[in-house]
């Protein structure tokens, strides 16, 4: 008999397992949300976001009673199946930890033990290391339990493809659901839950772990490879008489088989996904004793554009004169400031003898650490009343930096074309 899913605990309330749990509930589900950080708990208890992501706050409303959250991992025993959603970092060789996630599984699997209960759904949310899953996760609950994968419980693999500052929309209206499954009975319950979640109905592509595991990193991988290439013809551009990069990209994107999307001249790509992602692409292959010459390569271009930045704002200011870095999130409508060009090209100047003077729309000290270092612009607005500057630099597209007006004799390198 087909298992079905109504009601599911998430395990990890941050910015996406806050928004899974929010749209989950929205959708249907009775949903509890369990994170060892009871500020967060509290929040959603109270009907508000514990993170900040535009939308998220109007969906716990709407959500109603559907959702609570707890400390208490036994509150996942009366569910059908727990979503996980803790950090997966980068360790030095390029491949993801599985603390977080062997943790938040291990007291899951542990309370199911306890309980006598069988054929609970784990489901894996994060992105982990192609082969982690088979070889780490199951089989650490397959001992907890003291069962096996299949017949007792079963085990899905179900990132999520979404861009921080529209986590909530993303959820609710994917290009692509990805399921990797241990078994089809478990495979076909996420389906059939996917087909009244979502108000898309996107393609659902059902396959092995490793398969989706692989999958994953590797739809990340391309998207950073059509970037870099998108960089280095600029780079080629750049030094060519009269080529505008901007009427080369327009042309090429008009073929169906390239496409515009990310084909925008501007910087190097960033954020907490796409940089690690690819870079787990070569990792994986090195263990299977092969190469990715693409992913590397796409990889040492984003570099390249990184440092080709600084060396034109160098090439226009001297040592102690002043920079005002503007737009140090990775993307518009977040405040993540992970692998950004904007913070990159702050510390490097400050590093080197430059004044800096930064501002951003969302990235804050209170929410990015990094900040601090820097002398923080609060109005943009202000910036034309300032005599020091010498050079304005845009790094991050915000619609705000549209209309800048700029101090009397200050330069403006507008790294993106609005």
């Amino acid at each position: 008999m087909l298992k079905t899913i109504e009601t599911a605990s998430v395990f990890g309330l941050g910015k996406l397992g806050a928004c899974i749990a929010a749209t989950l509930a929205l959708r249907g589900l009775e949903v509890v949300g369990i994170d060892i950080d009871a500020a967060k708990v509290k929040l959603v208890n109270d009907g508000l976001p514990p993170v900040d992501e535009p939308r998220l706050g109007e969906t716990i409303q709407a959500a109603g009673g559907r959702l609570r959250a707890s400390t208490d991992p036994r509150e996942a025993i009366r569910t059908d199946a727990s979503f996980f959603i803790p950090p997966t970092p980068s360790l030095p060789d390029g491949s993801f930890s599985n603390e977080f996630l062997l943790r938040a599984m291990q007291s899951c699997a542990g309370v199911m033990r306890a309980g006598g209960k069988k054929g609970h759904l784990f489901v894996c949310s994060s992105t982990t290391t192609p082969g982690a899953c088979d070889s780490v996760l199951i089989p650490m609950i397959e001992k907890e339990i003291g069962g096996s994968c299949g017949p007792d419980f079963g085990f899905l693999y179900n990132p999520e493809f979404i861009a921080l500052g529209n986590v909530v929309s993303g959820l609710l209206d994917p290009e692509l659901v990805l399921i990797g499954e241990s078994d089809p009975e478990s495979g076909a319950a996420l389906e059939a839950w996917y087909r009244r979640y979502t108000r898309t109905h996107p393609p659902i592509s059902r396959m092995s772990i490793i398969s989706a595991e692989l999958a994953k990193i590797s739809l990340n991988s391309f998207i950073t490879m059509k970037i870099s290439f998108t960089n280095q013809l600029r780079l080629i551009a750049e030094k060519l008489p009269r080529a505008d990069i901007h009427a080369v990209l327009d042309a090429i994107g008009s073929d169906s088989r390239v496409g515009k999307k990310y084909l925008r001249a501007g910087l190097s790509y960033g954020g907490p996904c796409f940089p690690r992602d690819n870079r787990l692409v070569a990792y994986t292959a090195e263990q299977v004793g092969l190469s990715a010459p693409l992913a590397e390569a796409s990889d040492r271009i984003n570099e390249q554009t990184k440092l080709n930045l600084v060396e034109k704002v160098k090439a226009q200011v001297r040592r102690n004169e002043t920079v005002a870095v503007l737009g140090l999130s990775y993307k518009p409508d977040t405040y993540i400031t992970e692998e950004s060009a904007g913070l990159y090209l702050a510390q490097q100047l400050k590093r080197q003898g430059y004044r800096v003077v930064v501002h951003d729309f969302a990235a804050r000290p209170a929410n990015s650490p990094n900040l601090h270092e820097f002398e923080v612009i609060e109005d943009v607005g202000r910036l034309a009343s300032r005599s020091d500057l010498k050079l304005v630099v845009i790094c991050c597209p915000w619609p705000g930096y549209k209309e800048l007006a700029l101090p009397a004799g200050a330069r403006l390198l507008a790294a993106w074309k609005f």
